[in-house]
């Protein structure tokens, strides 16, 4: 008998893994395995959610190429040493930069992954009939024990109705089990699967939509032409060409600011009327785009997002020639529209460059220099800086409009000028007047065919959250006992997963059912009462 103990002790002992042993090589299809396994875990989508929440904190506080392309041109102006680094690295295309799409890539593989098993286990449960009641009840919580008059059966059908909209199960005269609450993990799987949706109507948006902006100056015209914007970006699979051919012209831009002093600057009235054609071939059609209020053409929304001056300026050379005669677009600096523009006159003999502030009301002093105490323009000027020189516009490199390269140049003078008022250049280089100004809009031109997927899903994720918050999983059951004599002995009790909520009151309301008058013995405490 020795013998035979002795051997299984052996054979325990030689089946222990040695510490300083190595493990067995895991293999390539069980790396996958466990590679799968942490990326579908619950922990690692609530790690990627958090990094996609903290990859787009750059997005809300950098300006975004697809939404201001001025501001991020002028953030790399004001900012030559960083904003170069920060451009290379994306932050200025934020949630179209390759880190962003990683994150969010993994955290849609990661959703699916774990929420699609979650599913089909709670479709299961759903349809499982409820558990069977527990072998010593008491232990549950909420324990009462009663004794009646009535029949096994007249007690289960009292406990049966009113627990009407539970589901239940009924074993004979012996008992019922009931179950309510599943609502809660339905409100839990929709709020995720909702999540995935919303992934999904971004990237419908991020693979077929498109956006672009335009600066429009009052009297002018656009058409959805590539070489119309600005500023355009799009998605993998948009083709630039295949663009919808609409046009339409800034007839009048209408701005007016408020005057009091609690609100001194706001606008009060922001609004840009346009004719529009959809096709052009198709009659023109006029239309009113004020914020949040955008002109829809063809699955196209045209959004009205900013709004400056723009001088009127006429140019002549030497010889009295007019070199240039147009109006010129100058980008806000303040609140106040304090505004910087460059004009720039190859065609001048020799080449002319200016660098401007324009200023809709008009002020100067020795700490701020010119500066505009007002956004309307109630005494407008223009100051302006001349060179001549090389423009540097034959060298082949592309230029920023907004910027006068003033290396190869001399500066011959600076002047303020009043509307209406002229300036003659030193040196014999020409004149320049300051005729009036105009207004001009930005727009940004969007096609997002995703967006009404995300809002529809944003809104679904919303009714399960709330359903997971609300709603409380719960059970109860009733159990009859044989007795010797008359009537029935009765047990009822309940279970909470969490917040036990209403049960208390659903369980004492199963027990006024079965025996309203019968004399109900004292509670009997669980575990969790005690």
């Amino acid at each position: 008998m020795s013998n035979v103990t002795s051997e299984p002790a052996d054979d325990t002992s030689a089946t222990r893994i040695d510490p300083g042993e190595s493990l067995p090589p895991l293999g390539t299809v069980g790396l996958l395995r466990w590679l799968w396994r942490q990326l579908t875990s619950m922990r690692t989508a609530l790690i990627l959610l958090f990094l996609l929440a903290l990859a787009s904190i750059p997005g809300t506080i950098l300006p975004q190429r697809g939404i201001n392309p001025i501001k991020v041109n002028q953030w790399l102006s004001d900012n030559p040493t960083v904003g170069p680094i920060l451009d290379r690295l994306g932050f200025f295309d934020v949630f179209g930069s390759p880190w962003f799409s990683a994150v969010y890539l993994l955290l849609f593989i990661s959703l699916i992954g774990c929420v699609i098993p979650r599913v089909r286990v709670h479709w299961r449960a759903m349809t499982a009939p409820p558990p069977s009641a527990p072998r010593n009840l008491l232990r549950m919580q909420y324990p009462t024990q009663l004794a009646t008059h009535s029949s096994a059966d007249e007690v289960l059908n009292a406990a049966t109705s009113s627990l009407r909209g539970w589901r239940i199960r009924r074993e004979g005269d012996s008992w019922i089990s009931a179950e309510r609450g599943y609502l809660r993990e339905t409100g839990n799987l929709v709020f995720h699967l909702a999540l995935i949706v919303v992934l999904v109507g971004i990237a419908i948006g991020g693979l077929f939509g498109w956006k672009g902006n335009v600066i429009v100056r009052e009297g002018s015209g656009f058409s959805d032409q590539l070489t119309q914007y600005d500023a355009w970006g799009g998605g993998r699979l948009v083709n630039p060409d295949s663009l919808p051919p609409f046009s339409f012209t800034l007839s009048k831009f209408t701005v007016d600011f408020e005057r009091a002093v609690a609100q001194r600057g706001a606008p009060r009235v922001f609004q840009a009327d346009v004719s529009y054609r959809v096709s052009p071939t198709s009659a023109s059609q006029v239309a009113r785009i004020e914020v949040n209020e955008p002109l829809q053409i063809d699955g196209v929304k045209v959004f009205l997002v900013g709004h400056g001056y723009a001088p009127h300026v006429i140019v002549r050379d030497r010889t009295g020639t007019v070199v240039f005669d147009d109006t010129v677009v100058f980008l806000p600096q303040d609140g106040n529209f304090t505004s910087t523009g460059v004009i720039k006159v190859p065609d001048a003999t020799p080449s002319l460059g200016f660098n401007g502030i324009f200023l809709p009301t008009a002020a100067i002093d020795q700490v701020r220099g010119p500066h505009s105490l007002f956004p309307a323009p109630d005494d407008p000027a223009l100051f302006l800086g001349a060179f001549t020189g090389d423009l540097g516009m034959d060298t082949g490199t592309p230029q920023s409009v907004y910027r006068l390269d003033t290396k190869n140049m001399t500066r011959i003078g600076l002047e303020p000028l009043r509307v209406g008022q002229e300036w003659t250049l030193p040196k014999g280089a020409g004149t320049v007047a300051f005729v009036g100004i105009d207004r001009w809009a930005s727009f940004q031109i969007a096609y997002d065919p995703g967006k009404e997927l995300a809002l529809i899903a944003v809104g679904l994720a919303i009714l399960g959250l709330v359903l997971s918050l609300l709603i409380r999983r719960r059970r109860i059951w009733v159990k009859v006992l044989p007795t010797d004599g008359a009537g029935s002995l009765v047990q009822v009790a309940g279970l909470a997963k969490a917040d036990p909520g209403r049960l208390p009151d659903e369980v004492a309301r199963v027990i006024r059912a079965i025996s309203p008058e019968t004399t109900q013995n004292d509670p009997v405490p669980s575990k969790e009462n005690s």
